[in-house]
């Protein structure tokens, strides 16, 4: 079972970008944080009692919630660098780069959880490597040249920071369950995000967020919410370093999605780099 939540988080993770994308088109990129966290926060914690674990809220440890704000700072860190990677450069440029921290994931896995690294999986994390760097080669549009190359430090920013949460996570919830884990860890996203907000001065720009990219940001909230509930549920299943590879599949659905509705094309080199990404990504299965 914990392989089809995998899947089911790759799914919603992959449309998760695309709406985002969608959202931050006038919005700052902080401010879009802070907003859709709140989306997710509410569906976070309605899952608790609905799943049966609210009870479980006395149960939880001081390792455990220590762990948990851990990974709900380093998921924080990774969201602002994300969404700011997302205004400022091509998804289908962000997205590889970001799921770069599945070959970080397997590093710390096997430096903290003790989870074996074999030689498919180091090939696999050559092939990721090198599909990401094909990916991110491509000619990029207009609004992202003008840019410059600073949606590649925060998608690396963004990588090393959910290679963090993946593992800390994985502890948080070993002996709790995985919605409660995940409703407390989205509430420490929830106050680092509005600290950001508060802090850069940005706070009135939250009532000047356009409606249509308001709806925008609650659904990707929705999405991401749904997502990080089926994730958290393999984690506390499955292997950090299998879980974290599959659920980087989103990667598939990013693409298509944002071929779609913002008409960016993969080039050959391009298609042949997600080619090489997947098969690394399923390569991890083995």
């Amino acid at each position: 079972m914990w392989l089809l939540f995998a899947a089911a988080s790759a799914f919603f993770a992959g449309i998760t970008a695309i709406l985002a994308k969608c959202g931050i088109r006038q919005t700052d990129s902080t401010v879009a944080t802070a907003l859709r966290t709140c989306v997710v926060l509410v569906m976070a914690w309605v899952m608790v009692p609905v799943s049966g674990q609210w009870a479980g809220i006395q149960d939880v440890t001081g390792k455990s919630m220590l762990f948990l704000v851990l990974s709900g700072l380093c998921t924080g860190a990774s969201w602002l660098c994300y969404f700011r990677a997302l205004q400022i450069g091509d998804v289908n440029r962000v997205v590889p780069v970001d799921k770069t921290s599945t070959v970080l994931t397997i590093l710390l896995a096997l430096i903290f959880l003790g989870e074996g690294v074999t030689p498919i999986k180091t090939a696999a994390m050559v092939l990721i490597m090198a599909g990401t760097w094909l990916m991110i080669e491509k000619k990029q549009s207009t609004a992202s040249s003008a840019a410059g190359h600073g949606w590649l430090w925060y998608a690396a920013g963004s990588a090393f920071f959910a290679s963090l949460t993946s593992i800390l996570g994985k502890i948080g919830v070993s002996d709790i369950g995985s919605n409660l884990g995940t409703a407390i860890r989205t509430t420490v996203v929830l106050v680092m995000a509005w600290g950001m907000v508060f802090l850069e001065g940005k706070q009135r720009q939250v009532v000047l967020v356009p409606r249509r990219e308001l709806g925008f940001l609650c659904l990707s909230g929705l999405a991401t919410g749904a997502s990080w509930l089926c994730y958290y549920r393999a984690l506390q299943d499955g292997p950090a370093s299998v879980v974290a590879p599959v659920d980087k599949l989103s990667i598939l659905v990013t693409v298509a999605f944002s071929a779609v509705v913002f008409g960016e094309k993969l080039s050959r080199k391009a298609v042949f780099g997600l080619l090489l990404n997947v098969v690394g990504t399923l390569m991890m299965l083995l």
